[in-house]
């Protein structure tokens, strides 16, 4: 997916089911950049957009997903890219590091950080009484944090401008999303948390309290003046 990724495991009680886990999680990650690659002309999903052939059940769950949170957005989220072809990259990066990382748990590791592109998925604690620290970069330094998350079995997930330009677009009207420099996003799992960094982005500052209702357990943006606008999930009644 052109991403580093990296896994950090503590506490585990066999070093060969580490290391056995670890490579099935990358193994994970490469089969799903084989095929939902849109650079890769054998993908299944430029074969899929070249002449809609049957999907998958993987790629029917991705357009899934895709689908809801298009509906959610009001179609400020799409995997329609503006010139009509299909990009599921705001999918399914979360999509295959979440598979990756929950193939890690299903071996019985219970406390390590799965780190994709920056986008995380943590369980359990480093140490006894600490969280695992996440740094969100500030948009206008990549060497500064505009701050530091403490996520327990959780997941964090971040689309910006600053590193890949105008790449997020807004599906109701087929420009490029400009509002917000930068959006992270808190959920539990990063399928959700990558799919509403996304919507976030797409739908500028509106998004930061609408993503609350739909997952988000926090929700951290920067405008393009440099503002920091946050949002909480409502705490249930």
């Amino acid at each position: 997916m052109g991403i580093p990724m990296s896994v950090d495991v503590r506490g585990a009680l066999d070093e060969r089911v580490e290391r056995a886990a670890v490579q099935e999680a990358f193994a994970r990650m490469h089969a799903a950049d084989r095929r939902f690659s849109r650079f890769r002309p054998d993908s299944e999903v430029s074969r899929y957009d070249d002449d809609d052939t049957e999907p998958s059940p993987d790629l029917r769950e991705v357009l899934g997903i895709a689908a809801r949170f298009g509906d959610l957005s009001g179609g400020a989220f799409s995997v329609r890219r503006p010139d009509g072809s299909l990009d599921t990259d705001g999918v399914v990066k979360g999509w295959a590091a979440q598979r990756a990382a929950d193939t890690l748990t299903a071996a019985g590791l219970t406390t390590f950080c799965l780190n994709a592109g920056g986008d995380v998925v943590v369980r359990g604690e480093p140490e006894p009484g600490r969280g695992w620290n996440v740094g969100v970069r500030d948009p206008s330094d990549p060497q500064s944090f505009r701050t530091v998350l403490e996520v327990r079995d959780g997941a964090v997930a971040t689309s910006g401008t600053y590193e890949r330009g105008e790449h997020v677009w807004d599906g109701r009207t087929g420009q490029p999303a400009t509002d917000l420099r930068a959006a992270t996003v808190v959920a539990a799992d990063l399928t959700t948390a990558d799919v509403l960094a996304t919507c976030v982005l797409a739908l500028g500052r509106d998004g930061i309290a609408w993503a609350a209702e739909y997952g988000a357990v926090a929700v951290l943006a920067v405008d393009a003046d440099g503002e920091l606008l946050t949002a909480l999930q409502a705490a249930p009644a």
